[in-house]
């Protein structure tokens, strides 16, 4: 394709306003054309806050707009299956919200229509195309802390009320879903490959959904040791523990200016470096207009990454 790359979005969700759309913006070559609400006039007031061409009620609407090159999804977790396979088999890219299913089983059904589709699906970790990632990896493959054998990594944030459909068991709610994931995500990408076994204990709601989870996952050359939280002070923290030291990571999903990596060796801070610029999500943006305009081959997307994501999530649940 040639020209700005036309995404719409499904939903007034607040990850759209706050992470997707100014991403889009800083990415460039691409524009956000239209989104999609059940109520049409909260879709109009959400398009004229956040610099969004066109309003239409229902998904639909999106879904078979023939102008439209690609869906960012990041409606609740329940629905991201079905509206992903609708926006598949339309001819659309789409970018899904993780989780990209609730269950290991749904993802494999979700991913083998995207094997079949004209175009290509991501699930939304997007830290994989940030600059500090490809450092950090650069680093592991280079012996840095020698081999790697534990991550342990945590994602807390303090939920404020308890009106929100993170809390909705029926929605697919609970902190691991929410950001549980993004260590899961972490440990497969850097042990590269899948877990083998995995168990965790939570604190639950009495809706049902884990406000709290602690757990580990095994990997056939290392482990992941992770907690996410509802309910604690924000923290990204992370460690990388290899047989020659570690390297620390404030934050290894989103990284911002004042985020840094340290190596560590014999209990001393040998390097530190910068995440570099740009946020993870206008590089994964910036990567897929890439590939819509035939410049880059895919990279990261759910065929190859979202299987072993879930599998590793049904454990620990």
């Amino acid at each position: 394709m040639s020209g700005a790359v036309r995404w719409g979005v499904l939903g007034t969700a607040g990850i759209a306003a706050r992470a997707f759309l100014p991403a889009l913006r800083e990415a460039g070559g691409g524009t956000a054309a239209v989104v999609a609400g059940r109520d049409l006039s909260r879709a109009e007031e959400y398009a004229a806050r956040n610099g969004v061409a066109r309003a239409v009620r229902g998904y639909e609407a999106v879904i078979e707009d023939p102008s439209i090159d690609a869906v960012y999804i990041p409606l609740p977790n329940a629905l991201h299956a079905q509206w992903t396979v609708a926006a598949l088999e339309a001819g659309k890219a789409v970018l899904c919200e993780k989780p990209l299913c609730l269950t290991a089983e749904e993802a494999g059904n979700v991913i083998e229509v995207a094997r079949r589709s004209a175009r290509p699906l991501w699930e939304a970790f997007v830290f994989p195309f940030h600059p500090q990632t490809a450092l950090l990896r650069g680093l592991l493959a280079e012996g840095a802390i020698g081999e790697l054998r534990e991550i342990w990594s945590s994602f807390n944030f303090t939920m404020e009320g308890t009106e929100d459909i993170r809390l909705d068991p029926a929605l697919g709610g609970g902190a691991l879903y929410d950001v549980g994931c993004y260590p899961v995500r972490l440990a497969h990408l850097l042990f590269g490959g899948d877990a083998v076994d995995g168990h965790a204990v939570a604190v639950k709601s009495e809706a049902g959904v884990d406000l709290e989870t602690a757990g580990v996952l095994e990997f056939d050359s290392g482990r992941l040791m992770l907690s996410c939280s509802f309910a604690l002070p924000f923290t990204t923290y992370t460690r990388l523990v290899g047989t020659g030291g570690e390297i620390r990571l404030s934050n290894p999903f989103h990284p911002e200016p004042h985020d840094g990596l340290e190596v560590w060796r014999e209990g001393r801070l040998v390097a530190r470096h910068e995440p570099g610029e740009g946020t993870a999500f206008s590089w994964g943006i910036r990567h897929i207009h890439e590939v819509l305009r035939g410049e880059a081959e895919p990279r990261h997307t759910a065929a190859d990454d979202s299987l072993g994501t879930a599998r590793s999530l049904d454990m620990l649940r």
